[in-house]
């Protein structure tokens, strides 16, 4: 935020801005308020699970968007542009590039953003204005599977408390395709970035894992993303136009609309990981105060993920009566792609052997997450098992696995690469202990209400349900709890970072002491204080009785 801009200042340089730096932070301030929005529908399912019975705090037609809207708005508004804008500011000056291969469709990936999460949310703008009615609200769940995404109503009018055809869902679709365009028009500029714009110098093998990690989520949104969007497209028509895609009636099969969304998103899965363990291959590192273990292993069991991630679709549909050897040949694949992932841990824990470990924030957090995605792990392999599989899916042992994945794994990475990176960001440090602090409430809160999610898996709770048995009550409010606990900690991570940026000490010019090969840190902007010299800047030597002329 300190570097210097020859070209406008205020309003207007953020407006009209190409630089790959304010585009980074942009993407960052977006992807926060995303996490919020998200967030606070997460609190409503939770609170409306505090009592066992329906319509409690909501009614059932809010409670289902907002379990729909808080998937999708943790994806596509969270998690996916905030690795956009660390890509976008650290790539580029990890690889000694002047900016982004195409800086002008970088700012337009950007600016469509803005226009995609307004339609997506606008059902629920239009609720709070009364201008839409509850029950026309977007309620099929962030899958939208065939018949609750409404495809067919209007036409099809047999299965009545199903398909929703106000307008809610449409306005979702059409936002969601403004996302997807805006995803692999990034996605495209970091391919092109990396390949074209490295320095000369830098081969593949000076990449930084983190920029490995971003490649493969490039390639993955490049290829993953036009499927997503050719259903969508599908859906909208049978919806308005009397298609039939996904109606049986029609000649359609509903299952055709889980194969195109799982081939977009189980890939969508590594998306939103692979940029988070090449944040965790940045931070280890450094405060362990040694080199990574097993660079070469680590890069490409990242390419390895990528290409698995397109191979195992087919386990989200175990139940749905497909023939039993090809759901074997996908179970052997999901079993297949925990080997990268296992290489990933391994060579982490051994970067921390007998490494000089500081625990600071970044730390903790990266040390948080090789937990939690451990957890969330070991559970998905017993979920891969097809007999195991036929007992678990669609209960909230599913719900805690992709949380402990995405949550304990994802948004853990984002905090650690959030505090490593901040003073890069800003120029000043956070607060260390109200980090520590934050640390210490979302590791309670996180458990509290993602690892009770397990018993009551085992116990038969469907998910997506409002109602349920009475005997599971206790364990649902204690996960209500923790969920509580979980956003008070972010709140603290808000606060701390909203204040170390007008009023946190100054940052010297390499915090962690990364090293000259850090790229990043080489190019660290230099903050003044009023009337104070910061310590790594050198004062120029001065004519004295000691100074011999030549």
């Amino acid at each position: 935020m300190a570097e210097y801009h020859a070209g406008p200042t205020g309003l207007k340089r953020w407006l009209t801005t190409c630089d790959h730096k304010d585009i980074g932070l942009m993407y960052i301030w977006f992807s926060f308020v995303g996490f919020i929005i998200g967030g606070i529908m997460a609190l409503l399912v939770r609170l409306e699970l505090f009592d066992s019975k329906a319509e409690t705090f909501v009614y059932n037609s809010t409670y289902n968007h907002a379990f729909s809207l808080h998937a999708l708005a943790m994806i596509f508004l969270f998690v996916m542009p905030l690795f956009a804008g660390f890509g976008n500011y650290i790539v580029p000056l990890q690889i000694g590039a002047r900016d982004m291969a195409f800086p002008r469709i970088n700012a337009l990936g950007f600016w469509l953003l803005i226009p995609g999460a307004l339609l997506m949310l606008a059902g629920s703008i239009m609720k709070v204005f009364h201008v839409m009615p509850k029950e026309a609200l977007a309620q099929g769940g962030w899958t939208l599977y065939a018949p609750l995404n409404g495809a067919g109503c209007g036409i099809v009018n047999d299965v009545p408390g199903v398909c929703v055809p106000g307008p809610g869902t449409d306005l979702l679709i059409m936002g969601l395709h403004i996302l997807g365009i805006s995803s692999i028009l990034g996605a495209i500029n970091f391919i092109v970035t990396i390949v074209k714009e490295r320095r000369k110098g830098i081969g593949w093998h000076d990449l930084s894992l983190f920029g490995w990690s971003i490649l493969t989520m490039a390639i993955l949104l490049a290829f993953g993303t036009p499927t997503l969007t050719v259903a969508l497209t599908m859906m909208l028509f049978d919806r308005n136009y009397g298609t039939g895609f996904f109606v049986p009636q029609f000649g359609g099969d509903p299952l055709m609309w889980q194969h195109l969304f799982w081939f977009f998103g189980h890939p969508e899965v590594y998306i939103l990981i692979l940029p988070g363990m090449g944040m965790i291959s940045e931070v280890l590192p450094r405060m362990a105060r040694k080199p990574i273990f097993g660079y070469h292993a680590i890069a490409y069991s990242t390419i390895a993920i990528g290409i698995f991630g397109f191979m195992v679709w087919v386990h989200h549909m175990f139940t749905t009566g497909l023939d039993p050897y090809f759901r074997a040949v996908f179970m052997a694949m999901t079993f297949a792609i925990g080997v990268p992932t296992g290489v990933k841990i391994f060579n982490w824990l051994a970067t921390l052997w007998h490494g000089q470990i500081q625990f600071k924030a970044p730390m903790l957090f990266a040390l948080g997450f090789l937990s939690m995605f451990v957890i969330g792990g070991i559970n998905g392999v017993f979920t891969a098992s097809i007999p195991i599989d036929y007992n678990l899916q669609e209960t909230y042992w599913v719900v805690s696995h992709i949380h402990y994945v995405l949550f304990g794994g994802s948004v853990l990475a984002i905090f650690a690469g959030t505090y490593y990176w901040f003073p890069r960001f800003t120029g000043r440090m956070y607060s260390e202990s109200l980090a520590r602090w934050h640390f210490a409430l979302a590791m309670i809160g996180l458990n509290m209400v993602f690892f009770t999610m397990h018993f009551l898996g085992l116990q038969g709770m469907p998910r997506r349900y409002a109602s349920y048995d009475p005997a599971l009550e206790q364990m649902n409010q204690f996960a209500t709890v923790g969920a509580f606990i979980l956003a008070f900690s972010t709140l603290l991570f808000f606060i701390n970072m909203l204040w170390s940026m007008k009023k946190g000490p100054y940052a010297s010019a390499d915090p962690w002491r990364a090293g000259p090969k850090a790229l990043e840190w080489a190019t660290m902007p230099r903050v003044r204080a009023p009337a104070t010299p910061l310590p790594y800047e050198v004062e120029p030597a001065k004519a004295g009785p000691e100074t011999v002329k030549a």
